[in-house]
């Protein structure tokens, strides 16, 4: 609720509720052709050039006037009021400041209960009062206040809300009131105008209009939703409202944007209005929200790595770890799979995977296709649902030579094992590429090119084949990454 002010050197996620802390205040695929065959003697004929595409007949703008009057009475103000804990480090605790002037006082302050409020958007899905929202504008907040554009005022209930997505589901005791229509996210283009109705800073029912700049992206730290990317102005106070195509219907929730500032710069970023609907569903019929997991971490797919897999293109979600017992390792996936489509629809980024698996529900069967090893596999997994918690050592240590990797290698001691979990080589002293790529000594080399070393001999035999760029998986710590070290 409280907009986050970004420091400028810094793009980053914003979320768009707008609060302050003890006031008032504003966040043609071509087929295979057949050649016709000239009879004997016939000469020769130049093959016509391609004709010119035909140009692009202007269409009419949208009516967004129309969509204004129609739906606008729709979407409505949430103001909310609570309370929530901060620390005596808060720097949006006045206290904390005056009492960080004295030596050893913020060390002793406890934490302490504060004002909060914030204003957000959200917009009626039944005529009977449901409304849909952010679950970031409702988080802590103990009294919801729904003022319609009549100026009428509710107070409402919070059915349900799932960080994860970031969808809320809101109730207000009304009859007959104006609802939105919804519209189909999959047949939304890029480059179609679309318009938001919000409260920025407070000014309700302010509307805004773009184009959708991208579909399916996927943002830093919340890869689970797929977002609609817009240029659509939106700011802290839109959040919660609806994206309308130009029909009129709603096809996502504004929900972020990027900033330097905290305030609008040409990216804001929608949930689907299908995710959000799935999330409403169970939010009605469960009174919660269970997500499906598969129990991988993925990274993406680049051109080095591409390259050391032996991949035509970059694309597919690289699998860098597979959490024991989990769906994924009963259907048999590994490390240094890249998982290339799932029911048949492609995966081109790391986050296609995981929004397809928010989209999915536990129990739900995937068919998974992975390319291992330079080939194609297939795989069928059932997902799990997210928990509610969620050999003897040698001491000798050589030098990979071969393509100047430039580590040094050891296999791992009881104790050290015991301590990673892990089963591989420890890095004693990386130099070169590998130093270049980003490899620090105490790290632990788990595979090479997707095949895992267990000891030296299996490394040298591994880089005897490889190309110029070689994908190294490695534990620090709990993380386990591939990196990709051109070695040619």
């Amino acid at each position: 609720m409280k907009t986050t002010l970004l420091k400028p050197s810094r793009l980053a996620l914003a979320l768009l509720a707008a609060g302050t802390i003890g006031g008032a205040g504003a966040a043609a695929t071509l087929g295979a052709g057949a050649a016709a065959t000239l009879g004997a003697m016939t000469p020769a004929v130049a093959a016509p050039a391609p004709a010119a595409s035909a140009p692009i007949a202007p269409s009419s703008p949208p009516n967004f006037a129309q969509i204004t009057r129609d739906y606008g009475p729709a979407v409505v103000n949430i103001s909310v009021s609570g309370t929530r804990k901060v620390s005596a480090m808060d720097d949006d605790d006045p206290f904390a400041q005056f009492f960080g002037q004295i030596p050893g006082a913020r060390g002793r302050m406890p934490a302490r209960e504060v004002p909060m409020r914030g204003e957000g958007s959200g917009f009626i899905i039944s005529s009977d009062g449901l409304i849909l929202t952010n679950a970031h504008v409702v988080q802590d907040a103990k009294e919801v206040t729904v003022k319609l554009t009549d100026r009428r005022e509710y107070q409402a209930k919070v059915l349900g809300a799932d960080p994860q997505t970031d969808v809320a589901v809101l109730k207000i005791e009304a009859k007959n009131l104006p609802v939105v229509k919804t519209g189909d996210v999959n047949q939304l283009q890029v480059g179609e105008w679309v318009l938001a109705i919000g409260s920025p800073y407070g000014l309700e029912n302010t509307a805004t209009a773009g184009i959708v700049s991208a579909k399916g992206r996927s943002l830093p730290d919340d890869t689970s939703v797929p977002f609609i990317q817009t240029d659509v102005a939106v700011n802290p106070g839109n959040s919660g409202g609806p994206l309308f195509n130009d029909r009129g219907e709603v096809v996502g929730i504004n929900s972020q944007i990027y900033s330097r500032t905290g305030g609008f710069q040409g990216l804001s970023f929608s949930i689907p209005i299908d995710v959000a609907y799935k999330i409403k569903d169970q939010i009605l019929e469960h009174g919660k929200v269970q997500h499906a997991r598969l129990g991988v971490t993925v990274q993406e797919v680049n051109q080095d790595l591409a390259n050391s897999f032996k991949l035509e293109t970059p694309t597919g979600a690289l699998v860098a770890s597979v959490e024991k017992g989990s769906a994924a390792e009963r259907a048999g996936l590994q490390p240094g799979d890249v998982v290339r489509q799932i029911n048949g629809k492609t995966i081109v980024s790391s986050g296609d995977l995981a929004s397809m698996i928010t989209l999915a529900s536990p129990g739900d069967k995937l068919k998974l296709d992975v390319w291992r090893n330079g080939s194609p596999k297939e795989l069928s997994a059932t997902l799990g649902g997210v928990p509610k918690d969620k050999a003897t050592a040698s001491s000798d240590t050589r030098e990979v030579q071969r393509g100047q990797l430039g580590l040094a290698l050891r296999p791992l001691s009881p104790q050290e094992q015991r301590q990673s979990g892990a089963e591989g080589l420890l890095i004693e002293q990386s130099a070169g590429p590998a130093a270049k790529a980003g490899i620090q000594p105490g790290d632990v080399l788990l595979s090479l090119n997707g095949v895992p070393v267990r000891d030296i001999e299996q490394v040298k035999a591994e880089l005897a084949k490889a190309g110029k760029t070689v994908a190294l998986l490695v534990q620090r710590g709990d993380d386990k990454i591939f990196v990709p070290v051109r070695i040619g």
